[in-house]
């Protein structure tokens, strides 16, 4: 299944395109206007390569690793992980104003039918390394879940079925409006029963209305190798629960992962410096690095420069969708000059490159060897 042929764009589409494409199909295949028996799994697959495709994370996992990268990291409608868009419901809902506002009004949504609960957000901070290794972590989260006093519906049990007097238990009232063009007829909810059709003086008064009951819930969650900060972990049905039986929602966990003092992540890749000695830098040498694994032996190659990279690869970030691809590792070099040594090692820094103390014997003033040096 291609997302791109099923929107019918480019792989170089915008977004502006994507969202073009969307509707013009949206319509024609959305099931209250197309009667064939796969339009429903069609309308479905639709609303699958439109999420994809808006999200920029989504997009780029997809081009590069095909639905499997999506399904491995946790990127899917059903899995543990998302960073789309939400319900395929919502999405409709935001360009035709509810499913088959878009089609002339035809369609009316009814107030005691299912409904899905809220989406909850939460944010957590966690250390740099865990966001490298991975980590299970538990969180508190206060969410609604159904009240058992009325089954969730939000309605007494033993209320007799007082009908709206407002909307004459419609859900939604008629309103003239007159302006400039003339006059037309809105259509809205009822402000009295907020669209049940039904009286408030019949709402279950555990819940008082809402069909639900805040309480207070510990979860563990999973956290993948190389999540970064903005990255987003969704846990499907422990958002605010549904009414009249409905779903309920998703929660969603933003992460912010804090800065480390030893390393600097630069997307997949992490840097570190490295100081060492001007012999070093001549002769070369074995050190040791410390990386996000621990701590690893490094080449320093004979004369190698200040500021040079060298490079540990695949010894940097773990990419999320993937079991073996990270980034890589690169080590600056700074090579550290001595501010004080001993005599001893004056003594071989001399012999080294041939200079003589002062008091040793008379020396040329240095304009002197300057000029000798250009033949003046």
């Amino acid at each position: 299944m291609d997302y791109y042929q099923i929107l019918e764009v480019e792989k170089n589409a915008s977004k502006d395109d994507i969202k073009k494409a969307f509707r013009q199909k949206a319509r024609k295949l959305h099931p209250d206007v197309n009667k064939e028996p796969d339009a429903e799994e069609k309308f479905k697959e639709l609303g699958r390569a439109y999420e994809t495709l808006m999200d920029d994370e989504k997009r780029a996992l997809y081009d590069q690793y095909g639905e499997d990268g999506l399904k491995n990291a946790g990127y899917s409608n059903q899995g543990p992980f998302d960073f789309g868009f939400g319900d395929i419901n919502d999405i409709f809902a935001s360009f035709f104003g509810g499913m088959g506002g878009g089609f002339g009004g035809g369609y009316r949504e009814n107030p005691n039918a299912p409904k899905r609960g809220a989406d909850l957000r939460m944010d957590i901070q966690i250390d740099f390394m865990d966001a490298m290794n991975g980590i299970e972590k538990e969180i508190k989260i206060q969410h609604t879940e159904p009240c058992e006093e009325c089954g969730s519906t939000g309605f007494d049990k033993n209320a007799k079925d007082t009908i709206c007097k407002t909307c004459g238990g419609h859900g939604r009232v008629q309103q003239e409006v007159r302006s400039m063009l003339g006059s037309f007829t809105s259509v809205t909810t009822c402000p009295k029963c907020h669209g049940t059709g039904k009286s408030p003086d019949s709402f279950c008064k555990k819940c008082k209305g809402e069909g639900g009951i805040l309480k207070n819930k510990t979860i563990k969650i999973k956290i993948p190798k190389g999540v970064d900060t903005g990255s987003k972990i969704r846990l499907s049905s422990e958002g605010n629960s549904g009414k009249n039986g409905g779903n309920a929602g998703d929660l969603y966990v933003v992460l912010h992962v804090k800065e480390s003092e030893k390393f600097i992540r630069d997307g997949a890749d992490i840097h570190t410096v490295l100081e060492i000695s001007p012999a070093q830098a001549v002769l070369g040498d074995v050190v040791t690095v410390e990386t996000i694994d621990g701590k690893v032996e490094m080449s320093v190659p004979n004369g190698v420069q200040n500021l040079d990279k060298l490079l540990l690869k695949g010894r940097g970030v773990p990419f999320l969708g993937s079991k073996d691809q990270r980034g890589n590792h690169y080590v600056t070099v700074k090579i550290i000059t001595p501010k004080k040594i001993s005599k001893d090692e004056e003594k071989l820094y001399r012999a080294l490159y041939g200079i003589q103390k002062q008091n040793d014997k008379p020396k040329e003033k240095i304009m002197d060897k300057v000029k000798t040096a250009l033949g003046k």
